[in-house]
């Protein structure tokens, strides 16, 4: 652990210039939890009208109930520990005020979007009609517009789409070649996303009403991650014997109808010394529990509200 003890300096730390959190608008609180790790979910079908005969009678319907149950795997913590003198010798910039606020940046709010994104595309990848595999390069300004519109008219999307629910993220590749395309007539702005306090730009514009949001930082925007390589964190899953690496991520859609972050704890604790008993210092912990559901339509309880188009290439 390397410690900045220099006689003069600004206890300011430098800006970290990150991406904000993206997917925030799929987050949700509006779940009842009985004392576990799993929340139910009932999905009910009905069979439709028959015709009527007149001699007399009624066709007789039929309805289906459904428990599926929606259990949370994505369980992480860390705590950091600071000691008292470290805190003085570098003039509180090791301060746990610090370190929190700089992990919060640069592994918090990129995770949700990553656990998101991953999500969202491995159930996509698992419904027929609903995902593809594209050369990055193959999204040029002279087709790139078609090729999202495409997209957005793949399977049972239009439904969503005309009740405006679906978000479409996009690479930065994708959206320079958006804004050079020549079939394109909608603009598309530069957009100012606060997270605490720090205002970061992203392009933002639509198709058909659709937003395109453009993902900058893009070590989030791959289908699958390792959530435990050397040092923490999180990484993209790398191809190994039997383990298919992870494809960075070109267009993905989600509804916010049927897409949810669910988070169940999301615990913070700050200790001063003398308050625990793991040294003479400042004590940190976090823990957060949540996970992704992608939920099936009501109607008959099938997925087609989200899609994902990958590049061909595996991460080596």
């Amino acid at each position: 652990m390397a410690l900045n003890y220099a006689e003069q300096w600004s206890p300011e730390l430098l800006e970290i210039l990150m991406q904000g959190t993206l997917t925030s608008p799929f987050v949700t609180s509006n779940v009842r939890w009985l004392d576990a790790k799993t929340f139910h979910f009932t999905q009910m079908s009905t069979s439709g009208y028959k015709n009527h005969s007149r001699e007399g009678g009624w066709n007789k319907g039929t309805y289906a109930q459904t428990d599926v149950p929606y259990t949370l795997t994505h369980d992480r913590d860390v705590e950091f520990m600071v000691d008292k003198a470290d805190v003085d010798e570098t003039n509180a910039t090791a301060s746990i005020q610090n370190i929190s606020r700089v992990f919060e940046q640069t592994w918090v709010v990129p995770e949700t979007d990553a656990l998101f994104f991953s999500k969202v595309a491995q159930a996509a990848q698992k419904t027929e009609g609903y995902h593809g595999s594209t050369a990055a390069s193959t999204y040029t300004k002279a087709k790139v517009f078609g090729m999202l519109k495409d997209i957005l008219a793949k399977g049972k999307l239009r439904r969503y789409k005309a009740n405006g629910s679906l978000i479409m993220y996009v690479t930065s590749q994708i959206m320079d070649a958006l804004e050079q395309s020549t079939e394109f007539t909608r603009k598309i702005e530069m957009t100012q996303i606060a997270e605490g306090g720090m205002g970061i730009e992203t392009r933002v514009t639509e198709i058909d009403g659709v937003p395109i949001m453009e993902v900058i930082d893009d070590e989030r925007f791959y289908d699958a991650f390792d959530w435990e390589p050397e040092g923490g964190g999180f990484a993209p899953l790398k191809k190994k014997e039997a383990v298919t690496g992870a494809h960075k991520i070109n267009v993905l859609v989600a509804c916010g109808q049927t897409c949810k972050t669910v988070p169940k704890i999301n615990s913070i604790y700050y200790f001063e010394p003398g308050g625990h008993t793991k040294g003479d210092g400042y004590l940190y912990q976090n823990r957060s529990f949540s996970d992704v559901f992608v939920f099936p339509n009501g109607r008959d309880g099938k997925i087609d509200s989200i899609y994902v188009d990958v590049d061909t290439t595996e991460v080596a």
